[in-house]
């Protein structure tokens, strides 16, 4: 498995009322550590873009762990799941130290500017499977179960 490990320190405007992180905020941060993987382990997303294929998101699973606050350093590490044809999962561990923030999930189908469903082009698929801690994904029944 191929993990990426994105740092960011909390900015005071992520936070809310109760000085914490705003629990919006953690889906950004999935964003940006998974961009940051496919910069560093496949090619840098605007390569997509540019071909008019994007990875929308279709699902998030998100368990907030630990509140996380104004100036902390976040290591958020992001691996790949699994590929299929036209999707893929990301997995994500947030971490402040050595306490656990969050963990979470987020799942993506390619499509064209359109929003039409498109395969993964088979190169970018076949380097992607390579760098997937997985072969193939579990059954739709036994993600639901977890």
């Amino acid at each position: 498995m191929t993990r990426s490990v994105l740092r960011h320190r909390v900015p005071f405007y992520e936070t809310d009322a109760m000085a914490i992180v705003h629990h919006a905020n953690y889906v950004r941060y999935l964003e940006l550590a998974r961009i940051a993987w496919m910069d560093e382990h496949d090619r840098p997303y605007r390569e997509y873009v540019a071909q008019g294929l994007h990875f929308s998101t279709t699902r998030v699973e998100l368990d907030y762990l630990r509140a996380a606050a104004f100036d902390d350093v976040l290591e958020i590490a992001t691996w790949l799941e699994w590929v299929r044809g036209a999707s893929l999962a990301m997995a994500y561990d947030i971490r402040r130290g050595d306490d656990r923030i969050a963990a979470a999930r987020t799942e993506h189908a390619m499509v064209d500017d359109a929003g039409r469903p498109r395969r993964i082009p088979a190169e970018r698929r076949d380097n992607l499977v390579r760098l997937a801690a997985v072969d193939s994904p579990p059954p739709r029944a036994a993600r639901a179960a977890r």
